[in-house]
């Protein structure tokens, strides 16, 4: 059995694995584990960050995909270490609340990072927070304002389920192999209201990600099969703006103005 120091990282994962002490104690302060908090790290990898999270925790549970690395990790039989090998975008997240909320931290591979995060917004209803490495553009996008070149889809989608905090960033030497790009840690919190009245979910998201595929285009013509100009002017819009110009509320109020047939 390979053990973690001679494991090769796979590219097909995406894998990067973190190696830096004083990254990972930052990391572990921002996350401030609780010893009785129900927590689930997706890509433990070699585990730079479980081992500080045992110390701190009763129990913890790790979502892995490289088979190798999980039998690694359950080859030391830890006690309070729960290896689940599967693939974190179908994992049911939820079938480890038992009833409490989840902290959820992780090293998300880049390549699939967006998939994994939209399949974690299905499943907020138990989870309490979540902390993930990111690609720092990934984060940038998340965090971005209406009006900057960052502001899209994801910034819309992250935004209206939870209140997004880019921490710090990270930069490509704490990891091995070094990413070709600087990381940033982002904190998810779960919004106890949304911050705007959405009467069709399913709908919102397809306007939204209607509205940014044709951004360049003004919302007359990116959104003509959805809505007629009179239909966005009742929501005190000017059908000449273009997407990203538009504020989380305002894409609220098309969605609300969409008439379902």
């Amino acid at each position: 059995m390979k053990t973690a120091h001679q494991h090769i990282p796979r590219k097909r994962f995406g894998q990067h694995f973190l190696h830096d002490p004083g990254v990972i104690q930052k990391i572990i302060h921002a996350i401030a584990p609780q010893r009785t908090d129900h927590m689930v790290e997706i890509g433990p990898g070699q585990g730079a960050l479980t081992y500080p999270l045992l110390e701190r925790l009763d129990a913890l549970h790790v979502v892995e995909i490289d088979r190798d690395l999980a039998a690694y990790l359950q080859s030391r039989e830890i006690e309070n270490l729960q290896v689940h090998t599967v693939d974190a975008l179908r994992f049911d997240f939820c079938s480890l609340a038992h009833g409490s909320r989840l902290r959820v931290v992780g090293n998300l591979p880049y390549n699939i990072s967006t998939p994994i995060l939209f399949h974690l917004m299905k499943q907020l209803e138990c989870i309490q927070d979540m902390y993930f490495m990111l690609q720092k553009e990934v984060v940038e996008r998340m965090v971005a304002a209406p009006g900057s070149r960052d502001y899209g889809r994801l910034s819309i989608m992250v935004q209206y389920r939870c209140d997004v905090e880019s921490l710090f960033d990270i930069g490509p030497g704490a990891f091995k192999p070094p990413p070709r790009v600087d990381s940033s840690l982002v904190r998810l919190t779960p919004h106890t209201q949304a911050p705007a009245q959405v009467n069709d979910e399913r709908l919102f998201e397809k306007l939204v990600t209607q509205a940014f595929s044709a951004r360049r285009k003004t919302l007359r013509n990116a959104l003509k099969n959805l809505l007629e100009p009179v239909q966005i002017e009742a929501c005190g819009i000017d059908p000449g703006l273009r997407p990203e110009q538009l504020s989380l509320q305002q894409f609220a109020c098309l969605c609300n103005q969409v008439i379902v047939t």
